[in-house]
């Protein structure tokens, strides 16, 4: 008996074996074409497209939620000191520029993929850049004022480059899922 379960043993593991292998070849030449193939025209033209629109997406959201949460309130004397609902509107505020810096980064990302969009917004990411330690600094409230025309400033001039690139950007306010997810 203990002949014939080793036999046993020995046919399945073969089987196995074999199979694997047969399996395995398959699958690298499926890998071999893919990495073959070659994008066409039309998908190349119509990721540029995408770009665009991903970029007026996102750039959209930084700018409303700037306006909403940061430029509109800096307006209204809500982060002066004594002000009601102070430390509230430097908390919305300091959420609405982690968001805005997260969006302005992907905005960027986006305009990679097209050759006028990330043209015009090459020089400004150092501009995008310095914005990321500014959400801190509202949240605990140090120069307020300055902070939030940084950020005002920086949305104006993505505006701007994405106008001069042919993709106008118009304030799309995000909503509050949307903001505390970052996204």
């Amino acid at each position: 008996m203990p002949v014939r379960r080793t036999f046993v043993a020995l046919t399945v593991s073969s089987a196995l074996l074999l199979g694997g292998t047969a399996c395995s070849g398959g699958d690298k030449e499926a890998v071999t074409a893919a990495a073959v193939a070659k994008p066409s025209a039309t998908s190349s033209a119509e990721h540029q497209k995408l770009a665009k629109t991903r970029f007026v997406a996102n750039a959209g959201l930084a700018a409303g939620a700037t306006y909403q949460w940061i430029v509109k309130p800096l307006r209204a004397g809500k982060f002066k000191k004594g002000a009601g609902g102070r430390k509230l509107s430097l908390v919305k505020a300091g959420v609405a520029g982690a968001f805005t810096y997260n969006r302005l980064k992907a905005a960027v990302k986006n305009a990679e993929g097209d050759p006028k969009l990330s043209k015009a917004l090459a020089p400004l990411a150092a501009g995008i850049d310095s914005l990321k330690s500014l959400p801190s600094k509202l949240r605990s409230g140090e120069g307020t004022d300055a902070v939030a025309n940084d950020f005002g400033k920086v949305i104006n001039s993505v505006k701007d480059a994405g106008k001069s690139a042919g993709a106008e950007v118009k304030d799309k306010v995000p909503s509050a899922k949307e903001l505390a997810s970052g996204s």
